[in-house]
């Protein structure tokens, strides 16, 4: 979404490196958009608040005849709540036991075309400053070394080879990323190509496959760890 007004729209950056993890209903800007986390997920826009559920498969309550709660065209308003409000909202929300103020009605371009027009002058004074401040803000990452972010990673990949024993062979990540959970266990025996686990990284989910028939033995990584490119995953044996 973003402000009918644009005079009201906010202009913002993504987190570099981008969140690797965003909770469930939470409201952030990216750009000059509005988005709600309809589930939780990696994410890079700014956070600026929590709302309810975007998402009821039950669809109770009048303002869910469908599991979604927005549709195109909706217009969308936000007023302050509690933290304990929220969570009693959220808590009866999904029952069909909090109904959202809903008022129909009608969105004329014409009268939108003439507002832009009346307000011309405030609305170009306002772009100006805007994008002035932005260029400001973005000279000064440029001289603090913040406009690009480079992880600090090892010179050289990880070498796991003094820690294994004999028969035994690593199973690396290529990528940075999170373990985002695994799909075998020790004792499991594998073949080549079957999946190991699966490796989240800027919203993707990649599984690393067995390159090699063998055993699992133990896994050098928990669900939801950060890992490098070159860092063991999981050691395995040959059979």
């Amino acid at each position: 979404a973003t402000p009918i007004d644009p005079r009201h729209r906010l202009v913002t950056t993504k987190y570099n490196p981008a969140r690797t993890w965003t909770p469930e209903n939470a409201v952030g800007i990216g750009g000059a958009y509005m988005c709600v986390y309809g589930m939780e997920g990696p994410g890079g826009y700014q956070l600026m608040g929590r709302t309810l559920q975007m998402w009821n498969r039950y669809g109770k309550g009048k303002a869910l005849d469908k599991p979604w709660l927005l549709r195109f065209f909706d217009q969308i308003r936000f007023y302050p709540v509690s933290h304990d409000e929220l969570t009693k909202i959220r808590r009866d929300f999904p029952k069909g036991k909090f109904d959202l103020r809903i008022e129909e009605t009608q969105f004329g371009i014409a009268d939108y075309e003439a507002m832009l027009a009346q307000e011309h002058a405030s609305i170009s004074a306002f772009k100006t400053q805007q994008q002035g401040a932005f260029n400001e803000e973005r000279q000064r990452w440029e001289e603090s070394g913040q406009a690009n972010f480079v992880a600090e990673l090892a010179d050289a990949v990880e070498s796991n080879e003094d820690e294994l024993e004999d028969g035994q062979f690593a199973v690396n990540s290529q990528l940075a990323g999170n373990v985002w959970q695994f799909l075998a266990k020790p004792g499991d025996v594998v073949e080549v190509g079957q999946p190991l686990l699966i490796v989240e990284s800027m919203k993707m989910e990649i599984e690393i496959a067995a390159t090699q028939a063998g055993r699992v033995v133990g896994f050098a990584k928990s669900e939801g760890e950060q890992v490098r490119a070159g860092q063991t995953l999981l050691i395995m044996e040959t059979i």
